[in-house]
């Protein structure tokens, strides 16, 4: 199976793998593809080997499942072996994404403790047989997704099926919900267990998780940050956005889970550090020629805007946070330094040449010439 062509190969970005089928035989190769996941991985230790963890191994499963697991086969497995695991009821079939001392980091990282917990095991390296049957069972996730969302609109559940996830055994199916309350579905997983003859565990799972599910692009440009490394979702609140001086508009703060932008957490930090440095104005600066109003702050500059007219922004003379600072104490002193007339910003002047013209790619126009030539009299 040395000759593929490009239609005999599709990519399963859900679980980190190419699927390769012969067109002849129609036997299927399945090869771990790095890089092709939400979890992607990089041993940093590759190739050092430590008898301690030379047992333990990280399988990942479908979208943001891993988990870890001892060799309990005696076969000599390694990064990218598909593996039969102990599931809690049947077996399950995985991609080893990690090995050696690197899924000692990961466990102690997780706070898995392999002497304190009894780790579930790796049976043994994946058969066809058991490929097929994997391979199968993916085959019905997207028609059951469809059809469980159908019977939980028919039981009137204000609830949404967001994605199906069977076992490798192909015996049970995860199917991951959405919904802002407490949802009754006893009678739906006897209608799913009905029809589609499974063992079903529901799972809820929130509007940020779902759109890491389901992907896409943001308004940067660039792929959601929770369909592309963003497993642990932290609280947000407008309360970011405050303190990085950001306007309140639900439209602009609000990603495509409808909820606050998982960024707005990216620059508290530097900002948080920034208004440590910063003096708080509360009452206007006095100076011996008026009194100077804090119209604006630039906050990782760590420089505030005043001006003489309250809440203008025609003249405006910058201080950094230190002469701020002093000129406050001067004030608490009764005493007020001169003037801030000496600090006025020129705004720079723009001047439009040909190069920015709008039409300057546009061709040439050539001028028409008159009938009759130059020189002939007009009549």
């Amino acid at each position: 199976m040395n000759d593929y062509t490009n239609e005999s190969i599709r990519f399963d970005c859900f679980r980190g793998c190419t699927v390769v089928t012969d067109e002849e035989s129609g036997e299927k190769d399945i090869r771990y593809r790095q890089g092709c996941c939400k979890l992607e991985v990089y041993d940093t230790l590759k190739g050092i080997s430590q008898e301690q963890w030379g047992n333990y191994f990280e399988v990942r499963f479908k979208n943001t499942r891993k988990g870890f697991y001892v060799n309990a086969s005696g076969q000599s497995i390694k990064t990218g072996d598909l593996v039969v695991v102990e599931a809690a009821t049947g077996h399950d079939l995985g991609i080893v994404t990690l090995e050696g001392p690197s899924v000692g980091r990961q466990m102690r990282c997780k706070g898995v403790d392999p002497s304190a917990q009894e780790l579930k095991k790796i049976y043994r390296k994946a058969r066809p047989y058991d490929i097929q049957r994997w391979q199968e069972a993916i085959a019905r996730e997207q028609e059951t997704m469809i059809r469980s969302r159908v019977l939980a609109a028919n039981l009137g559940l204000e609830m949404k099926i967001g994605d199906v996830e069977f076992q490798g055994d192909g015996t049970k199916a995860i199917f991951y919900y959405i919904a802002d309350g407490r949802v009754d579905f006893r009678q739906l997983i006897k209608d799913f267990a009905e029809e589609f003859h499974i063992r079903v565990e529901m799972k809820q799972i929130g509007a940020r998780q779902e759109a890491g599910l389901i992907g896409g692009l943001g308004v940067c440009g660039r792929e959601l940050c929770c369909a592309n490394y963003i497993t642990e979702f932290r609280s947000i609140t407008t309360g970011a956005a405050r303190t990085q001086d950001l306007s309140l508009n639900p439209q602009k703060l609000a990603g495509q889970c409808g909820k606050l932008k998982c960024c707005l957490n990216y620059e508290v930090a530097a900002y948080l550090d920034a208004h440590s440095r910063i003096p708080r104005v509360s009452e206007p600066l006095e100076l011996q020629d008026g009194q100077a109003f804090l119209v604006k702050t630039d906050i990782l500059a760590e420089t505030l805007y005043f001006s003489y007219e309250k809440g203008s922004l025609a003249r405006t003379f910058p201080l950094s946070a230190d002469e701020v600072r002093e000129i406050q104490a001067m004030n608490r002193r009764g005493e007020r330094p001169a003037t801030l007339q000496k600090e006025v910003v020129v705004a720079p002047e723009f001047v439009t040449g040909a190069e920015d013209a709008i039409n300057r790619f546009d061709p040439e126009k050539k001028k028409r010439r008159r009938k009759g030539g130059k020189g002939r009299p007009r009549k």
